[in-house]
């Protein structure tokens, strides 16, 4: 027998071996997670309930998929780094580095003209609302995390917390003092970095896995004020009835002054929807300049060295303690202008919609996109929350997994199952370059492999 034969011979026996493994541990996995299911029946008794084709299904993916990786994928990534490495971009990577911001701007511009020209104004309005007013809220908050944790490297798992004041803020001072959304937008972002300012003193001799236990306690603590504090926020029951946002004054509403009337067009809730969506992609485009902006500058720079390293940091003379200040305070405005607009697209906010696992989603989206990069984190966004929102149109599915299957309810763990990926294939994240704000003759990115990890 020839060598080659025999070493196909035994990939290909490595291979089965590896997908039998793999089916067997998620045997383990998924039979108590999928395979078992408790319902209420009729007589109100809670009775367990199988669903053995379900759990077969999810090992027989698992299983082939870990055997396609190791007969397919598994080769190329060896014979590719055999290769010898090239220091110079290839063309396409140019011209996708080149094109794919333009290209992007121009996309969200005509998003909507594209949908109302395939979906009709019925359609518009979920896709238009559902997929991009939701993805660029998460965008315009990952923006301003990334401000705290990609560009200050200080880990902040509680930014929700600086969400939900933002929110608040509109809420209660739109129902009971009248004030409009306008005015209130630019405040709420005000009050948002006035608390970010309150968290950043007990935190700045604090880092690492300190400061991020306090900034998830932060988070708790709003949380539960915002519960418990029912004569201000009405606890759990939430506030409703919050005022919308108008057009110069005109409402978008039905009325004989509403926004149809006085234009003369037919009332549709899709004006409203369309105009909620260039809001936020405007709150979003002024995220994305600003922060570009204080890149540059020096505060934008002591951010980045502070990132680096706050020991060399301080023997240069920066001043540690308005840096952080800054950081933190920075990213809570962009926060509280994200909150304040939710607050009057939902017209109802409660404390469940500033809960840990949005903040948990926000530093994801941070992570995965790759931290200090704005374009790694708008592709991140996009997909973790597009991807969540897709998963309810999946329907389909049921006719082969049957009535009672609900994509929704694994988004969760598909969304982990994702984040495991990544970080086994690009574990800084999707863009791992990062572009120094200041350059000495030519600009040069430095690859996140050249440095040690948490240096780069």
């Amino acid at each position: 027998m020839s060598a080659p034969t025999q070493t196909a011979r035994i990939d290909i026996v490595r291979a089965l071996r590896d997908a039998g493994w793999t089916a067997l541990l998620a045997c383990g996995l998924f039979l108590p997670l999928i395979g078992f299911v408790t319902d209420v029946n009729i007589g109100g008794e809670l009775v367990l309930q199988t669903r053995f084709g379900l759990f077969a299904a999810f090992v027989a993916i698992l299983a082939g998929g870990r055997l396609a990786y190791a007969l397919a994928i598994a080769p190329l990534i060896a014979r590719a780094a055999l290769r010898p490495a090239s220091t110079a971009p290839s063309v396409l990577r140019t011209a996708v580095a080149r094109w794919l911001g333009p290209f992007g701007i121009g996309f969200l511009i005509v998003y909507p003209a594209i949908v109302l020209a395939i979906t009709g104004a019925g359609g518009a309005v979920k896709w238009v609302d559902n997929f991009g007013i939701q993805i660029l809220i998460y965008v315009m908050l990952a923006w301003g995390l990334n401000i705290v944790v990609g560009l200050a490297g200080l880990l902040d798992l509680g930014y929700a917390a600086f969400y939900a004041v933002g929110a608040y803020s509109y809420a209660l001072l739109a129902k009971n003092f009248g004030f409009t959304f306008w005015m209130l937008l630019p405040l709420s972002g005000i009050l948002a970095a006035f608390w970010g300012i309150l968290l950043g003193f007990p935190v700045l001799r604090l880092r690492g896995d300190y400061l991020a236990i306090v900034t998830l306690a932060f988070g708790e603590i709003i949380r539960l004020v915002l519960i418990n504090w029912v004569a201000l926020t009405n606890g759990y029951a939430g506030i409703g009835g919050i005022p919308r946002p108008t057009l110069f004054g005109i409402p978008f509403n039905a009325s004989e002054q509403g926004f149809a009337a006085v234009f003369g067009l037919e009332f549709s809730p899709v004006y409203r929807t369309l105009f909620l969506y260039y809001v936020i992609l405007a709150l979003a485009f002024l995220t994305a300049f600003v922060t570009l902006r204080l890149r540059r500058l020096p505060v934008g720079r002591a951010w980045e060295a502070l990132r680096e390293d706050e020991i060399a940091c301080r023997s240069l003379g920066i001043n540690t303690t308005n840096t952080k200040l800054t950081a933190f305070a920075m990213g809570a405005m962009f926060a509280g202008f994200a909150g304040s607009f939710f607050a009057a697209r939902q017209g109802f906010i409660s404390p469940e919609s500033f809960t840990f696992l949005e903040s948990a989603t926000i530093v994801a989206i941070v992570v995965l996109g790759g931290m200090g990069s704005m374009l790694g984190v708008a592709i991140a966004a996009t997909v973790i929350i597009g991807g969540t929102e897709i998963m309810r149109e999946l329907d389909f599915l049921k006719r082969i997994f049957g009535e009672t299957f609900d994509p929704t309810q694994y988004r969760m763990l598909i969304f982990g199952f994702f984040m495991v990926l990544i970080m086994v294939w690009r574990p800084r994240g999707l863009i791992v370059t990062r572009t120094p704000s200041v350059f000495l003759k030519e600009r040069k990115a430095i690859g996140a492999d050249l440095v040690k990890e948490g240096h780069g």
